[in-house]
């Protein structure tokens, strides 16, 4: 997914972890990204359209179904 073409649908940071649903409009795809500034890590899910909500508000829920296909955000210190 290209991040520069993304729109942010909803936003939440709560005790160093922050959640953002992101749709791309040129492919319609849905993904939550998840920064945890705790231990410095996150990643990205693709999500289906008719679960990005759900995804948004628990998305470690979706961390197993998605583990092989995630991708990992590197973090800079």
């Amino acid at each position: 997914m290209s991040y520069a073409a993304t729109k942010e649908l909803a936003y939440r940071n709560q005790n160093g972890l922050e959640v953002t649903l992101l749709w791309d409009p040129r492919s319609n795809e849905v993904s939550v990204e998840v920064v945890d500034h705790l231990d410095d890590s996150g990643f990205c899910l693709p999500i289906a359209g008719h679960l990005a909500l759900d995804a948004f508000h628990h998305p470690y829920a979706y961390v197993q179904s998605h583990e092989n296909h995630g991708d990992r955000i590197p973090q800079t210190t």
